[in-house]
């Protein structure tokens, strides 16, 4: 059993303490290594695991030793593998104590996810530090030649015993006190400010389809507010002709999974819900991290081109021009009724999707694999 630690700055999202805190309990669950998570805002992690303290210096969660990361910081034994996840700049002390150690650890550069062809042959790449390490950047991906996406191995099967019994999912909704009508679709929507949803609202307003929007509490919510000219709270329900809004509470990781699982569209962002919608296999629409320049966009046509490859033409294109409304580039609610009577197409390919992804290795096997390869 290795030591390993995963370092996380939380920037302005959930999406970085996301993703660690996942691959942390997947390390520990599933490859019995012992794991210390460093978190520089565990606030932000006691939103995504309710049962954290968010004033302990230390404490365990599912296996998983949770520190909060100290400003100064404190002298500590470095681990033998150590994550640096999405550049966070790990302290200098730190680094020096890898130096001292009698095996050097291993030093991962864990990168954000990007379905770039370039993300390809910089995989697994070294970098000679002024320490005198090595730093190998880790690409997370959709090919067999990068590192692969977070999937716990029982998670398909989980889902797949969840959205074959339709009392599970109904369990689960009125647990959040959600009470779901048999002639509504449901739709999950977390997303990042949007000053085009109104659009699409209306579009779903208008529907000749009842439609049942779950808000959990996030950015995304002053806009619908903004829509429905009112203030919403958790619990509280909206209706306008064929939409029902009700928000939701922010909720633990798992249960964000049931929701994804109990939707027939979610809408997602950043890069944790991204990666679990696609697991959820139900047709979804990403919202992605805005950057400088554009860049953001290149990433989202690179998605595109990656998972469209061999759809049919006009599905293609009609995705395309709603993800890119969604991200900015056009009307949301016009291409949204373009799309919306292709949804069954839709999930078809979303579920031939990821059964291929799933034939992958998963992030953290590819994690575990690049330590025993390397030693």
């Amino acid at each position: 059993m290795a030591s390993w630690d995963i370092f996380c700055s939380v920037v302005d999202n959930y999406g970085d303490i996301g993703v660690t805190w996942r691959l942390a309990r997947q390390l520990a669950a599933e490859h019995r290594q012992q794991v210390r998570l460093w978190v520089d805002d565990l606030a932000a992690f006691v939103r995504i695991c309710p049962a954290a303290d968010g004033a302990a210096a230390s404490q365990r969660q599912s296996g998983v030793e949770v520190c909060l990361w100290p400003k100064p910081w404190q002298d500590t034994p470095a681990a033998d593998v150590v994550i640096e996840a999405f550049a966070c700049e790990m302290p200098a002390a730190y680094i020096e104590a890898m130096t001292r150690r009698q095996t050097p650890s291993l030093w991962l550069n864990l990168e954000y996810l990007s379905a770039e062809s370039w993300v390809e042959s910089c995989h697994g790449l070294p970098s000679m530090q002024v320490s005198g390490l090595q730093k190998y950047f880790y690409f997370p991906g959709f090919t067999p030649a990068t590192g692969g996406l977070l999937r716990e191995s029982d998670l398909l099967a989980r889902r797949d015993a969840f959205q074959a019994d339709p009392a599970l999912s109904l369990g689960f909704l009125e647990s959040l006190g959600v009470h779901p009508q048999a002639h509504e679709r449901r739709i999950s929507l977390f997303a990042y400010e949007n000053a085009a949803l109104g659009s699409w609202l209306d579009a779903l307003a208008a529907s000749a389809t009842a439609t049942l929007l779950l808000v959990p509490e996030g950015r995304v919510l002053a806009d619908v507010e903004r829509w429905a000219g009112r203030a919403l709270s958790v619990g509280e329900q909206y209706p306008r002709d064929a939409l029902r809004v009700q928000v939701l509470p922010f909720v633990r990781q798992e249960d964000y999974d049931r929701l994804l699982w109990s939707c027939d569209f979610n809408a997602v962002r950043g890069e944790d819900s991204f990666v679990r919608a696609q697991w959820a296999g139900r047709p979804f629409v990403w919202h992605i991290y805005q950057q400088d320049e554009s860049v953001h966009l290149e990433k989202l046509e690179a998605f595109l081109a990656r998972f469209g490859a061999g759809m049919d033409d006009s599905l293609r294109e009609a995705l395309g021009e709603f993800w890119q409304a969604w991200n900015g580039q056009g009307d949301v609610g016009a291409t949204w009724r373009k799309l919306e009577n292709r949804l069954p197409e839709w999930a078809g390919w979303i579920g031939n999707w990821q059964r291929r992804l799933s034939e992958q290795t998963d992030l953290a096997a590819g994690l575990v694999r690049f330590y025993t390869n390397w030693l």
